[in-house]
């Protein structure tokens, strides 16, 4: 089973993906802000990381900056409010996957993670 790891400082927004998530089958860990986040990167390894742009503190630029640094392999799929094209752009140049207006749709959500496993499963064969 996919591990998926949902950053987003919304309760409410993490609640909506986590659902669409759970019905799909997918395992499920949450951070309620960037630098936990990026501690559950480190200790978790997760599949696939959805990520919120606009947060207190480390914000989704931030964090893809710093996985980035570390060289890091994980997926992340962008969902966040911000719909300026540079902030789409920034977030694709620095690695992003997919980039996901909110509140997502759920065909989107899932189609975007199935491709991302699908794409990882490919990866390491």
């Amino acid at each position: 089973m996919a591990l998926i790891l949902i950053i987003d400082d919304s309760t409410y927004m993490r609640s909506i993906i986590r659902n669409t998530l759970k019905e799909e089958g997918l395992e499920i860990l949450e951070a309620e802000n960037g630098l936990k986040g990026i501690q559950m990167i480190s200790e978790h390894s997760p599949d696939c990381v959805l990520l919120d742009i606009i947060m207190p503190g480390m914000d989704g630029i931030k964090i893809l900056n710093t996985l980035q640094e570390r060289d890091s392999k994980i997926p992340v799929i962008i969902i966040t409010a911000d719909i300026q094209e540079s902030t789409r752009k920034q977030c694709l140049e620095l690695g992003a996957f997919a980039f996901i207006n909110k509140p997502p749709k759920k065909e989107e959500l899932v189609s975007a993670i199935k491709k991302v496993l699908a794409r990882e499963k490919e990866l390491k064969q």
